[in-house]
């Protein structure tokens, strides 16, 4: 299936959720709560949606302006953008059964609604083409980053498939590209790395950092091959910190080629599809804890800019 790049007003077809803090905060109603929670999308537009009803209960009763908090209660709302960019590049799914999919995911295409995107994000996507509702990733990958996102499709199976990720029983492959330094440009291959540190929360809140203190985030990063100022990396996240990776690679010395975070937060621009993050999740493998055994799923996807 081909996208092409275009804007148009959106409305998400499926429903966000939400649950609610077990303590109101000072909020009396839903109303007051989302709109302490969301300070970006205004009063009016929480009240267009409630009387539009675009607001509702799990179960499906209507919220309304004046419907009281009730800690731990889900809330759904459908979120809207005036310009929602459409991604031109297509993904695949590579395996399906009862319990889950393995989809391949483009670059620059979210996994799941945020920020400008609601329908064109790869969770979307999925469920127009399966007609599956109840399709929930088990992880994430970055909106910048392409490879492999498993899916549960099964609520009885599922726990099993979240426990991979929480007790590190799954195995991440992923590639990247960067611009080597003087000093990696002549070393001898391969150059391997244990990374060991401590990532947290930077301003604005959507990227990280690497701070002082017990170390939280580990990965395995080689250098394997090398084409003049390229280099080619393997690399091997053993926990799953925001933008680890990226984060990691800065730290030798080699932020992955065309970040727009790391080093430097450059300004936000309509994307640039000739220049995608050369960070690829390449490769999962974890013994199934549905069937008992070993899977492994390879991406069919390539670096642009991988050494020849």
């Amino acid at each position: 299936m081909l996208y092409n790049w275009e804007l148009a007003v959106s409305i998400a077809k499926t429903a966000s959720e939400i649950t609610l803090p077990p303590t109101s905060n000072g909020c009396p109603t839903v109303f007051e709560f989302l709109c302490q929670r969301f300070p970006n999308i205004g009063e009016a537009i929480w009240r267009e949606r409630m009387a539009a009803g675009k607001v509702h209960w799990h179960h499906g009763e209507l919220i309304s302006e004046k419907t009281p908090f009730l800690p731990s209660r889900r809330v759904c709302y459908y979120r809207e953008v005036t310009a929602e960019p459409v991604i031109p590049f297509a993904h695949r799914i590579l395996y399906q059964d009862e319990h889950i999919l393995i989809a391949d995911k483009p670059h620059f295409l979210p996994v799941t609604p945020g920020g400008d995107y609601v329908n064109e994000c790869l969770l979307a996507r999925l469920k127009r083409d399966t007609g599956l509702v109840d399709l929930v990733p088990v992880h994430r990958l970055d909106r910048d980053t392409a490879g492999l996102v498993l899916f549960s499709l099964n609520p009885k199976s599922r726990p099993g498939y979240y426990q991979l990720f929480v007790t590190g029983s799954i195995q991440k492959q992923y590639q990247a590209v960067a611009r080597l330094t003087p000093q990696l440009q002549q070393a001898a291959l391969p150059q391997r790395w244990q990374i060991d540190n401590r990532i947290e929360k930077a301003k604005p809140g959507f990227i990280n950092r690497i701070a002082a203190g017990e170390p939280n985030a580990r990965s395995t990063i080689e250098l394997t091959e090398r084409s003049g100022e390229l280099g080619l990396f393997q690399l091997q996240p053993h926990t799953g910190k925001t933008h680890q990776l990226r984060l990691h690679m800065l730290s030798l010395g080699v932020p992955i080629l065309y970040d727009r975070y790391y080093p430097e937060l450059l300004p936000k621009q309509a994307p640039n599809f000739s220049q995608p993050l050369q960070l690829l999740a390449k490769q999962l493998s974890f013994n199934d804890p549905t069937i008992g055994e070993a899977r492994h799923f390879e991406s069919g996807f390539e670096l642009q800019e991988r050494p020849a």
